[in-house]
């Protein structure tokens, strides 16, 4: 995996992927930015949340379990001295469908913590990660 970060101008930079994506990075006003993308500490923090909520869908949809949706909500806390490291990360999912088992989420919440999310397993090393779960029956609606 490759990728480049050019910078633009201040505090702003591009990054591009192998695969042919770009993102604006910027900073905050008062660390020289003009606050024109994303911070690279959010970058990290949304694909750790990325990598976790792909990881449950793609297990909820191999157990052949009727997921119509997935939003993974991430809160972390940070160091207060530099390097301002992430401290704890709280990823909370919100999975819906028809008449999802409660034993099948919750599998494919800890399989995805537990052994295929990279990015939260090597955030592990220096974070406290936790998780949680809720299911919202579609059927109900």
């Amino acid at each position: 995996m490759n990728c480049r970060i050019k910078w633009v101008e201040d505090a702003m930079f591009v990054g591009e992927s192998d695969s042919g994506h770009a993102v604006v990075i910027d900073g905050p006003p008062d660390g020289g930015g003009r606050n024109m993308g994303m911070r690279p500490m959010e970058l990290l923090l949304l694909g750790m949340g990325s990598c976790s909520a792909y990881d449950v869908v793609h297990i909820l949809k191999k157990s052949r379990q009727p997921v119509a949706d997935c939003v993974a909500e991430l809160s972390a806390e940070r160091a207060d001295t530099v390097p301002k490291v992430f401290t704890k990360i709280h990823i909370h999912f919100i999975v819906s469908g028809k008449g999802l088992a409660e034993s099948s989420v919750k599998r494919a919440v800890e399989l995805s913590a537990d052994k295929y999310c990279s990015a939260s397993i090597m955030l592990a090393k220096a974070a406290e990660i936790s998780h949680d779960f809720e299911i919202i029956d579609m059927a109900d609606e």
